[in-house]
């Protein structure tokens, strides 16, 4: 397999983010806390970095990438950017090793919004807008990587999707830029409204810039220790809607600006995915009014926000939800393991493949009961491909046996029962906090061991990138191909 179209991407990927690194540069030299020479330091080395990589691979560039190319491009991209976006952590304040340093960006560039930062009040502000940058940059690069790439690997069932992402086989980075280019208005938009909106119920400007960069790519970093419960009211009915915004199929936002505005309303995702937020936030009103003794207006209000939260896979908390009981607390973890819409920045299994579990049960269940008909899966009124369904069935047994791996690995470092098994949905789920004391919504990472940490930053790589983009590049085929 020839490398150098994949590095030739890496490189000049890698550049750009170096180029970013002087976003929080200037914000620094505002602030006037004289950090800023972290950020031209990171800056120089990783364009300089990115250049030299890409200067390298340049004499192998070429119109399109094989599929090979492209299974090997999607995963080395998302260990690329992390490495050289830990770079501030290391040379900044928060004088990070590396360890957490990686954590840290792999958790930011995968949107997954878990942190190992205490004091995070008083870090410059530069580092902060940083962390927000890179969730930023992560958001937007999964939407193409949905709405492109996937669906030509035909991964976990994305190929469902393939007609329309467009014909992309033999020249994905060509087509990958065209529709980069019109999602990316559209990503820009929701950014500035949201951080507008913000302003009007009472954010500063840096605090409601950075919040609404991490609330439209549902990364959940915030700038202050107790996440969201800083703020309250009106401003976490705003972050509701917007991460509901955000987790609904990007498509579908181009379609309709171009005159289709029955979009939304047509995809079975959209649908699937707003009856279940609406269902399981009426449940917990129920719960709260009851057991915690909440009145009306803050239940809904903090059933909404925390569920859409974790359902999306944002992980801001407004609240110490270990308090509500432990049906709370269950019914919190299996949430996270649903996620958003295909081709949104939300996280986890996606609300699409459950849709295609429940219609091949509800065939296989009719073929049981009339041995003799004919009965076919369909999603959207359309058959639906064998093919899809043995990708989605795999998916969700990688899925499983991965969680159970990562969960048994964890408890091996000494993590209690909980903490394994909620930190590894959390991270194979990229949805940020855990259960528990230690990485519940009210603690952080900050205090597991190294090895724990390794093995959350791969599990945070392999679940961003739907599992079996990684896998298969330890197959000895993927390889011989």
């Amino acid at each position: 397999m020839d490398l150098r179209p994949v590095g030739y991407v890496i490189g000049l990927l890698v550049a750009v983010l170096g180029l970013a690194m002087f976003v929080p540069l200037l914000v620094d030299v505002a602030e006037g806390r004289e950090q800023w020479p972290v950020f031209l330091q990171s800056a120089f080395i990783t364009i300089l970095g990115g250049t030299a990589i890409a200067l390298a691979c340049a004499s192998g560039v070429r119109e399109g990438l094989t599929i090979q190319q492209t299974f090997l491009l999607t995963t080395t991209v998302w260990v690329a950017l992390p490495a050289f976006g830990a770079l501030p952590f290391v040379l900044g304040a928060t004088d990070a090793r590396a360890v957490d340093a990686v954590f840290e960006a792999m958790s930011g560039m995968t949107t997954t919004g878990a942190t190992v930062f205490s004091g995070l009040d008083t870090l410059p502000k530069g580092l902060l807008i940083w962390r927000a940058i890179l969730q930023w940059l992560g958001g937007i690069g999964i939407i193409v990587v949905a709405m492109v790439f996937l669906p030509e690997l035909r991964v976990g069932g994305m190929q469902i999707f393939k007609s329309e992402s467009f014909d992309t086989l033999g020249k994905i980075l060509p087509r990958a830029g065209q529709i980069a280019t019109q999602i990316s208005g559209i990503y820009v938009a929701f950014t500035l409204i949201c951080a507008l909106i913000y302003l009007y119920f009472g954010m500063n400007l840096f605090d409601a810039t950075s919040h609404a960069m991490t609330t439209i790519s549902t990364g959940g970093f915030a700038n202050y220790d107790a996440s969201f419960s800083t703020f309250s009211g009106p401003l976490e009915y705003a972050a509701a809607i917007f991460m509901i915004l955000a987790a609904l199929p990007f498509v579908r936002y181009v379609q309709l600006i171009n005159g289709n505005p029955l979009a939304l309303h047509r995809d079975p995702q959209v649908r699937g995915f707003v009856m279940t937020v609406a269902v399981l936030v009426l449940l917990l009103v129920v719960l709260l009014e009851e057991d915690v003794h909440f009145g009306l207006e803050q239940a809904l209000r903090e059933a909404l926000f925390n569920v859409t939260s974790i359902i999306s896979g944002t992980g801001y908390a407004s609240v110490d939800y270990m308090q509500w009981g432990s049906f709370a607390v269950v019914l919190f973890f299996f949430i996270g393991l649903i996620g958003g819409c295909a081709g949104s920045t939300a996280c986890s299994i996606k609300i699409f493949r459950y849709q295609l579990l429940f219609a091949s049960i509800r065939s296989q269940l009719q073929r049981i009961r009339s041995p003799h008909g004919i009965f076919t899966p369909r999603y959207d009124g359309k058959p639906v491909a064998e093919d899809v369904l043995a990708s989605v069935m795999s998916f969700f047994m990688f899925f499983v046996v991965t969680l159970g791996v990562v969960a048994v690995a964890l408890s091996l470092t000494g993590l209690d029962f909980v903490t394994s098994v909620s930190g590894a949905g959390a991270a194979l789920g990229n949805i940020g906090p855990g259960l528990g004391d230690i990485i519940g919504p009210a603690g952080n990472f900050a205090t597991l061991n190294d090895t724990a940490k390794w093995i959350l930053i791969a599990a945070m790589l392999i679940g961003r990138l739907e599992l079996m983009v990684v896998y298969v590049l330890f197959t000895v085929t993927f390889w011989k191909a």
